[in-house]
């Protein structure tokens, strides 16, 4: 396997645990910012092509993953009530799954 075929599967893995764990937020503010911010991040960096510069941020990646995993769990243990938005019937009419 290429360096290049290496690093991309790593990075998919990478931006599949961060959206899959930002989506375990149970304040649906915090669970929005968290998968914008993840799609955002991986957006820019698409077309990078340094290998230094890839490696860093695959670097950074994993670090936030452990960051949005801990702050998830937490989440978790300590979440609220959910919000209008959250509801079903609304989640119907902005075309969303539930």
């Amino acid at each position: 396997m290429s360096s290049t075929a290496a690093h991309r599967s790593q990075v998919l893995g990478l931006y599949r645990s961060l959206l899959h764990h930002s989506s375990k937020f149970a304040a649906y503010n915090f669970r929005d910012y968290a998968v914008r911010r993840t799609r955002d991040a991986f957006h820019a960096a698409k077309n990078e092509s340094d290998p230094e510069k890839i490696k860093a941020l695959i670097q950074n990646a994993q670090s936030q993953l452990e960051v949005v995993k801990r702050q998830s769990l937490i989440s978790q243990l300590y979440g609220g009530e959910k919000l209008v938005l959250e509801t079903p019937q609304h989640q119907r009419i902005l075309g969303r799954k539930h």
